[in-house]
């Protein structure tokens, strides 16, 4: 368990680089899944739960940890499997999502792999589980199942999605009509907030499910003779993605004449200063954690203002 601790401490370095380290671990069977390393706080031991009135039933307890207290996830009962008992030798995975501390109960830890993001695919469709997963890959012959988080949280705690029409002005809401973005993401979760976030504004939603098919789309559109820069308000684009990364996306974007005036957020549950700092080194436009519909909102308005020649807000 230290070793893996002593590693988890010194993982950072990958992201940007269209690589990632992913912890993997069991449930309930020989069956790996895997998060990526970089959502990793700590791994330990299973401590006393506290009970917690009224929670969410995958919810088994509060775990008080360094003096803050930590939801306990039961991370099997939550993808659709049978509940995890809470054992003294159980492990627990803390993470940090969306700027939230959570921690998830697993059945064991069983290492973290180095690996490139072109190693990992979509899940088949004929997987039970897909509904969980944003993506598998092969190690040793064993397929790793790698866990939509976002999902399983997304579920315990609901977001308000949904802006109040009311609370929009209507120079906005008439400028931004049929102004188009392109949402880059292998989260069908994330996805959907954005879309129905942004549904107010009856702005356009295209999506990709990676930052290869995210690419290929604006290179497309490029080669038909369109002006992408122009046509896009702009390209929201996660971290972590299966094949090529939002930070790979991003230079690949700056790199091609046509399209590197684009303007790019990157939308990440990857949260801190490491991603400011990302962000700086590849070129992205703007920064947002997620998933924080309010800000997105903000952030689409000001856009919208300065491409109809609106005055924009500070």
């Amino acid at each position: 368990m230290a070793g893996v601790l002593d590693s988890v401490d010194s993982r950072t370095r990958l992201v940007g680089q269209n690589r990632l380290e992913l912890l993997m671990f069991k449930l309930h069977s020989n069956q790996l899944f895997a998060i990526n390393v970089f959502k990793v706080q700590e791994v330990l031991r299973l401590p006393k739960l506290t009970s917690l009135p009224g929670h969410h039933p995958h919810v088994v307890g509060i775990a008080y940890l360094r003096g803050q207290a930590v939801p306990v996830i039961n991370l099997a009962q939550a993808i659709g499997m049978p509940a995890l008992e809470a054992k003294p030798e159980s492990s627990l995975i803390v993470t940090e999502y969306n700027s939230t501390i959570q921690a998830f109960l697993v059945g064991g830890v069983d290492r973290i792999v180095n690996l490139n993001w072109e190693d990992i695919i979509p899940p088949p469709r004929t997987s039970g589980r897909q509904h969980y997963l944003t993506a598998i890959t092969r190690m040793d012959d064993k397929i790793i199942e790698i866990i939509d988080v976002e999902k399983v949280l997304a579920e315990i705690n609901p977001y308000t999605i949904v802006l109040d029409p009311s609370q929009l002005e209507d120079d906005i809401v008439n400028a931004a009509r049929d102004m188009e973005v392109l949402m880059v993401d292998d989260s069908p979760t994330a996805i959907s907030q954005v879309q129905q976030t942004l549904a107010p504004l009856g702005i356009i939603v295209h999506t990709a499910t990676n930052g290869k098919k995210g690419l290929d789309l604006m290179k497309q559109w490029a080669d038909a003779g369109e002006n992408v820069p122009e046509k896009l308000l702009m390209l929201i684009t996660d971290a972590e993605m299966p094949e090529m990364d939002g930070y790979s996306l991003t230079s690949a974007v700056r790199e091609d004449p046509r399209l590197r005036d684009t303007f790019v957020v990157l939308h990440t549950s990857m949260s801190g200063n490491f991603n400011k700092a990302m962000v700086e080194k590849v070129g992205c436009d703007d920064f947002l954690s997620k998933f924080q519909p309010k800000l997105l909102a903000q952030l689409v308005e000001n856009r919208v203002r300065i491409k109809a020649g609106l005055a924009e807000i500070s």
